[in-house]
């Protein structure tokens, strides 16, 4: 699902303008990218949870030549999905 997806359903359920309904998508995915950028977690309840995690410096492996490398620490976006969106998904809502 594309973000432009997202929006003409935003249009078709709430009645904006199609013009109204892709900035209201745009501004709610510009906020959830700033509170990650600056560390914070965002939970959109029977949702799920965004985190920032990091992941330290490790040794690894090159698949393509086989020599040993050094991965560099970095961040990383994780999900973990509600119970209420994970029992949806398992049909266990009924």
């Amino acid at each position: 699902m594309t973000k432009a997806e997202i929006a003409k359903i935003v249009h078709d359920r709430v009645g904006l303008s199609k013009k109204e309904s892709g900035q209201i998508v745009e501004a709610v995915l510009d906020e959830i990218k700033k509170a990650l950028e600056s560390g914070e977690d965002v939970k959109l309840s029977g949702f799920g949870h965004f985190m920032v995690r990091e992941k330290h410096a490790r040794r690894g492996r090159n698949p393509k030549t086989g020599d040993d490398i050094t991965i560099t620490s970095r961040s990383v976006v994780t999900f973990r999905a509600s119970q209420l969106l994970k029992q949806k998904l398992l049909g266990e809502d009924e």
